[in-house]
């Protein structure tokens, strides 16, 4: 007589995990629609044609030397691909089950970043929030230069820890490419709703994205961090 083994029955999952999976799902959810949209956008026309049709920024660059020109789309590939590549980085059990699958994935996401940090610097000069945005924008790209490299030299010396912390502070500087565009909508809604132009009311909210784009999101970063009791920066005591 032949018995079979009992169907193993899974433990219920922790509520911090399960909560760990839902966040990162909105996550990845934000970060593909982003993702295809800027491809779609930028995909589909040359930039003189959307800067007819009022696309995006495609105004300011259509205008703008070849070299600007290549620049942007290099970023805007580069980004996307780091962009939608990041939150595989955070599945545990794709660390775990395909290790190779998970570095390869974080070189080719930490080879984006570079170049769209260093693409993201070249157009400075031609970005559209001025003086701000050249501020703004260039400490947000000489950030995710400086967290990738910081996750890659931890990883290269053996410290996953300290790896973990950096890639999610590097994540969270990718992800200002949606941050930007939820808090223009915001500011740009709250501004309509008290009668401004649409036009004004573009260019005041833009003035204030090259930061708020990213700043908050360094600091739930920071949060995560050390509620996962990774290395984080303390501030020192007085």
């Amino acid at each position: 007589m032949t018995t079979t083994a009992p169907p193993r029955i899974e433990p219920p999952a922790d509520p911090a995990v399960r909560r760990r999976r839902v966040g990162l799902g909105v996550v990845a959810f934000l970060a593909l629609g982003v993702t295809l949209t800027m491809l779609s956008i930028y995909g589909s026309a040359s930039l003189d044609e959307l800067a007819a049709d009022d696309a995006g920024l495609a105004g300011a660059y259509a205008v703008a030397a070849p070299f600007f020109q290549g620049a942007l789309y290099v970023h805007i590939v580069t980004a996307c691909v780091a962009l939608a590549l990041g939150p595989l980085q955070f599945v545990a059990r794709l660390r775990r089950s395909r290790p190779r699958l998970h570095r390869g994935v974080g070189r080719t996401y930490l080879g984006a970043v570079a170049l769209g940090a260093v693409s993201g610097l070249a157009i400075l000069p031609v970005n559209s929030a001025g003086l701000v945005g050249v501020f703004g924008f260039g400490a947000l790209a000489v950030l995710w230069l400086v967290t990738g490299y910081r996750a890659l030299r931890a990883i290269r010396g053996g410290d996953v820890a300290t790896h973990q912390a950096w890639m999610i502070r590097s994540y969270a500087l990718t992800f200002a490419a949606v941050t930007l565009r939820l808090w223009l909508g915001l500011l740009m809604g709250a501004q309509l709703a008290l009668g401004a132009a649409p036009d004004a009311a573009f260019a005041n909210a833009y003035a204030a994205v090259p930061f708020l784009c990213w700043l908050p999101n360094l600091v739930v970063a920071e949060a995560l961090v050390r509620r996962r009791g990774l290395p984080s920066y303390a501030l020192p005591a007085t």
